[in-house]
């Protein structure tokens, strides 16, 4: 992004803000998508009191499965289900975009999964 498309990005109100459920999970499990046009995981995430959700993350180039197993993670879990080739993608895993990959949103301390940004 240019300074000068930063600079004209759109402003939201308090309430656009408020529609966008973003809350903590823990990883539960990950399995290899083979099927995925990018490399990806297919990974589950226990949002607490919102169930478990699935989805497919383009992070292979920083983390290993292993990496990824009980680790928290920030997500949105109220976009609309996404078909991704034979898989379901039920919430978007967040993060931050680099030279080397995708960088995962983390939270600072533990907190209950399900707990929504503030």
């Amino acid at each position: 992004m240019s300074a000068t498309q930063a600079n004209t990005v759109d402003e939201i109100s308090w309430a656009d803000f408020e529609k966008v459920l973003i809350v903590t999970g823990t990883i539960t499990r990950v399995e290899a998508f083979p099927e995925a046009r990018k490399p990806a995981w297919k990974v589950w995430a226990d949002f607490g009191p919102y169930g478990e959700k699935k989805t497919s993350a383009q992070v292979v180039n920083l983390y290993r499965a292993e990496d990824l197993l009980g680790r928290q993670i920030v997500g949105v879990i109220n976009f609309p289900e996404k078909q991704i080739g034979p898989f379901r993608s039920q919430f978007l895993l967040t993060g931050f975009h680099t030279d080397d990959g995708v960088v995962l949103t983390a939270v600072e301390r533990p907190v209950p999964n399900g707990t929504r940004l503030a």
